[in-house]
């Protein structure tokens, strides 16, 4: 009898406690929730006001070029100068000839800064849009 009662205390537990490991994935969801928006690395435009809002559009088929008030240019978020963002966005246009230009310029970046960029579209049938602010309703 003796024997018996030693062997049983020697089982060893086989089930796994997966309370720490639910606290853990927890802790990183609620890192991953708060860090996400603070990794996009859009810049500060103020939009000038009018306009409605457009239709449907594939995001597929949307390019976005941002230029801030010292008129810098950002294509898909990463800085880059204007000859870059035309051979760019020719070679998107090659690929894809149903693109979409969306056009966000600050309002107090200079007139010049947004012109070239209408030009190269209108020159090579590329259909743009010129984001704004919704007007404000009262």
């Amino acid at each position: 009898m003796r024997r018996f009662s030693q062997r049983n205390s020697l089982v060893t537990l086989s089930d796994i406690n997966i309370t720490p490991l639910l606290d853990l994935a927890f802790v990183l969801l609620i890192i991953f929730v708060i860090t996400t928006p603070l990794l996009e690395q859009s810049i500060d435009i103020k939009l000038p006001q009018g306009g409605r809002a457009g239709g449907k559009v594939e995001r597929d088929n949307l390019r976005v070029v941002e230029i801030d008030r010292t008129g810098s240019y950002k294509y898909d978020r990463k800085p880059t100068s204007l000859e870059n963002l035309e051979d760019a966005l020719a070679r998107v246009q090659r690929a894809n000839p149903k693109i979409i230009v969306v056009i966000r310029c600050d309002k107090e970046a200079p007139a010049g800064t947004f012109y070239p960029i209408f030009d190269w579209c209108r020159q090579n049938g590329v259909n743009f849009d010129l984001k704004t602010e919704p007007p404000r309703r009262r």
